[in-house]
């Protein structure tokens, strides 16, 4: 049997192993049967030539609608081949195609060619294009304000003469048009698109407070399926997997189609009486769940007030900014507080100070991720700013140097530069350090591991030990790694800068040091 690309259309031989059944579905998407486009086209032209447009001498201006752009390719094939006019005569209009499609739709609608025009969605609503007379429909449509939409390219009225510009055999106007169904488009069932949101003015607390409470009417329910369908698209992969897992394995698309589901009548007979509502909602039962939904749809949503209009009250410099940074370290301290036994990074700082050499970015990534939530919901850029403000980032030789002086003006702004966005992360770990007096000061974490590093390269080389320049090369990539991933483990040697000069091979070459040895440095 042949086999074709779906992209370039290259075609193959295959011998089958057996039989392949395939369902109405899949045709023209999975497996195409020329025989039966060929079959369609045919009947068509027959019926125009002998029933419908009898008395013409051209073919009625005709919209084909496709299923897919490939399927839309085939058709057009068939219909050159069958009706043998030349390229011109029947055109695809897709966003997909090689010519400019909105030229292309004015010649469709202007001049004597294209005949036919094949589409998949470009044409099908919105568009005028009044001397179409017929709609060939080979593909079904389950919408149904869709269907009316596409039947709506047909009923366009237009005067005789008009007509005839494109269709010169045209003797009246145009009164009516023609819709071919070649996939049973006319009896299919539609279904109507509902809007999801009922109940705009209830928030989505209250909407989950609103079911463990009791009240699981289709509206309630749809409503709350639409807010989580609208934080799914919001939130990130690792958000989506925490939802998951506080509600017991079920994702967010599979708890919103048990809450769509929950009143469908179809759904309901199928159960032999099962309370679908209730069953939908047990997974709001639990506080927690319902927090960590409340939370994380927060960090997504903004509130506009345009109630309160503000004044200004002062300008100048004062103490206010100073008492706000006061404020912000003050609620980090809470947090660090609050998150000591919980977060793995904290822990190991407050009870178990022998392991911070095991500290690994995800453990500091983890701290950031619950800081960045509500009820905290701080950065790290802006905690950093507030120590800054109350002048203790840098030595402590220069940790008053941006002050205030007596009469409120700055004496001159903090030597140390603000954290780039590349170590927040790793910055998070001087501030950690600051406040659980580990360091007596507050530096960017990169300076911290630099000026340890020179201290430790000092140590080494005033003994017997003098590193090589290759030997330097390869510590200041261990260096420089630790100093934005706070850990380095063997596969980091193996992988990045370290991994392209050589891995732990290289490292052991030039330093003579196992890597229980490195680690241990």
């Amino acid at each position: 049997m042949d086999k074709r690309d779906r992209l370039t259309r290259a075609k193959r031989w295959e011998q089958a192993d057996e039989d392949i059944t395939y369902s109405a579905t899949e045709l023209d998407r999975d497996v195409v049967n020329p025989s039966q486009i060929r079959t369609v086209i045919k009947a068509f032209k027959r019926g125009i030539e002998t029933e419908i447009f009898p008395q013409r001498k051209e073919v009625p201006k005709t919209l084909i609608f496709a299923k897919t752009d490939s399927h839309a390719d085939d058709i057009i094939n068939t219909v050159r081949e069958e009706y043998g006019e030349g390229n011109d005569f029947c055109k695809k209009i897709t966003y997909r195609t090689e010519e400019d499609p909105k030229g292309l739709l004015a010649r469709f609608r202007n001049d004597y060619h294209p005949r036919i025009a094949v589409t998949v969605d470009m044409i099908a609503t919105g568009t005028d294009v009044k001397p179409l007379e017929c709609l060939l429909f080979m593909r079904d449509v389950k919408s149904s304000n869709y269907f009316e939409q596409m039947k709506g390219r047909g009923t366009r009225t237009l005067d005789a003469d008009s007509l005839k510009k494109v269709s010169p055999s045209a003797t009246t106007n145009k009164t009516h048009f023609v819709l071919v169904d070649a996939v049973g488009v006319t009896k299919s069932c539609k279904t109507d698109s509902r809007p999801l949101e009922r109940k705009p003015g209830v928030s989505l607390k209250d909407l989950m407070m609103q079911v463990v409470m009791g009240l699981r009417d289709d509206d309630t329910l749809t409503a709350l399926a639409n807010r989580l369908t609208r934080m799914e698209k919001q939130i990130d992969p690792k958000e989506k997997a925490e939802f998951k897992n506080k509600a017991g394995g079920r994702s967010i698309q599979e708890v919103v189609g048990a809450l769509l589901n929950a009143h469908d009548p179809d759904a309901v007979a199928s159960t032999h009486g099962v309370d679908l509502p209730k069953a939908a909602t047990t997974v709001f039962d639990d506080p927690a769940f319902r927090d960590y939904v409340d939370n994380v749809r927060k960090k997504y949503e903004q509130v506009i007030d345009t109630s309160n209009l503000d004044q200004v009250t002062f300008a100048g410099f004062g103490s206010a900014a100073k008492e706000e940074a006061q404020k912000t370290v003050e609620q980090f301290r809470a947090f660090l507080a609050a998150q000591r036994d919980e977060l793995t990074a904290l822990r190991i700082y407050y009870s178990q100070p022998y392991r911070r050499k095991e500290l690994t970015f995800q453990m500091v990534q983890q701290v950031a991720e619950v800081l960045a939530q509500p009820p905290y919901a701080m950065s790290i850029v802006r905690i950093w700013d507030a120590y800054e403000r109350l002048s203790v980032v840098g030595s402590p030789a220069v940790a008053h140097a941006g002050a205030q002086g007596s009469a409120g003006q700055p004496n001159q702004q903090p030597t140390t530069k603000k954290p780039s966005p590349l170590h927040q992360l790793t910055d998070l770990v001087s501030l950690i350090r600051y406040e659980l007096k580990v360091d007596d000061a507050l530096r960017p974490y990169a300076e911290t591991v630099k000026k340890n590093f020179q201290e430790w390269v000092f140590r080494k080389q005033a003994g017997h030990i003098k590193f090589t320049e290759a030997q330097m090369a390869w510590l200041h990539l261990l260096r420089d790694h630790i100093a934005t991933s706070v850990h380095v483990d063997r596969d980091d040697l193996e992988l990045g800068s370290m991994g392209q000069q050589g891995g732990l091979a290289r490292m052991h070459q030039l330093l003579e040091m196992t890597w229980t040895g490195c680690w241990m440095s």
